[in-house]
């Protein structure tokens, strides 16, 4: 579970403010399932791996 991580977090491990995070996702440059989960609360949950792979371009 260590993978999965807030908004907040991610935006602690990446630079990305937290805005910048959520147009990533609102403009689909996320996908979820793959880069991101929602959960039953409806709070944004990143997957870390997914991420850095996206950063790293592949």
């Amino acid at each position: 579970m260590s993978g999965l991580v807030t908004t907040d977090k991610l935006s602690e491990m990446t630079g990305y403010s937290k805005e910048a995070i959520r147009m990533k996702v609102k403009k689909g440059v996320w996908i979820k399932q793959r880069h991101y989960l929602k959960a039953p609360d409806g709070r944004l949950i990143f997957i870390v791996e997914m991420i850095y792979q996206w950063m790293k371009g592949e």
